[in-house]
C-alpha cells in the first residue's frame, strides 16, 4: 500500500509566523515546503507605496503564483506543506483592499471571478493551521525582522487584515480540517512543550 500524501497550508496574518512554523513542520515529518513569493516578488515594494495603484498587479500576481504552486504540490507524489494557501488571496488581502477603497469594484469582481475559476480545479488541504496574533505582536515581529518593504505598513492595515482573518477562519473550521494556534505567548525556539503537542496535534490529522 502506497503511503498516504497529505497536503497541508500555514494561514495567518504578515508577521505571525509562518515561515517558521513551514520549516519546523517540513522538517518534523519529512514533508516538502513551498513558500510565499515575498523578496522576488516585483510589485511589493510598489504596492506598500501606493497600495491603490497597485493593489490589483499584486494580488493578480500572488494568486498566479499561488496557483501554480498549489497544482505542482497536489500533483507531486509527495506530502508537502505551503507558507500562506491560495483562498486567503480573496477573502482576506483582495477583500480588506477592496473595503479599504484600495481597488475599485469592477476590478474586484474581476478577480473574484479568476479565483473561482482557477481554483475549481484544485484539490482542497487535508488541513488548515491558521497562526493568530494580537495586532501588537504581529507589529513587534514585523519590526524585528526589518524588511524594507513593510516598515511602512500602517497598524489599520494589519488590524483590518486581522478582523477579515478571524472572520474567515470561523467559516473555514465548518467546512475543512482546521488547527487554530494562538501564537502571542508561543516562542517556537523556547517553548518546547507546546511546539510537541501542536507537532502531536497535526499529526492526528495526517497520521503517518
Amino acid at each position: 500500500m502506497s503511503k498516504k500524501r497529505y497536503f497541508v497550508g500555514i494561514a495567518g496574518n504578515i508577521g505571525v509566523g509562518k515561515t517558521t512554523m513551514t520549516d519546523i513542520i517540513a522538517e518534523e515529518f519529512g514533508w516538502k515546503s513551498f513558500y510565499e513569493s515575498v523578496i522576488d516578488n516585483p510589485y511589493l515594494e510598489n504596492f506598500y507605496d501606493d497600495m491603490k495603484r497597485w493593489s490589483f498587479n499584486l494580488q493578480v500576481y500572488f494568486l498566479s503564483h499561488r496557483f501554480e504552486t498549489h497544482k505542482n504540490m497536489t500533483e507531486g507524489d509527495f506530502s508537502s506543506i505551503q507558507d500562506r494557501t491560495i483562498y486567503e488571496d480573496v477573502e482576506i488581502f483582495a477583500r480588506n483592499l477592496f473595503e479599504m477603497g484600495n481597488m475599485i469594484e469592477k476590478d474586484w469582481n474581476n478577480y473574484r471571478a479568476l479565483f473561482k475559476s482557477m481554483t475549481s480545479y484544485l484539490k482542497e488541504p487535508d488541513l488548515i493551521i491558521y497562526l493568530q496574533a494580537s495586532v501588537d505582536t504581529l507589529l513587534t515581529r514585523i519590526k524585528k525582522r526589518s524588511r524594507g518593504f513593510e516598515r511602512e505598513i500602517p497598524p489599520e492595515y494589519i488590524y483590518s487584515l486581522n478582523i477579515l482573518y478571524d472572520r474567515w477562519i470561523k467559516k473555514e473550521q465548518k467546512q475543512r480540517n482546521v488547527l487554530v494556534i494562538k501564537t502571542d505567548d508561543f516562542n517556537v525556539f523556547e517553548d518546547k512543550k507546546k511546539l510537541t503537542e501542536l507537532l502531536e496535534k497535526v499529526r492526528e490529522y495526517c497520521p503517518e
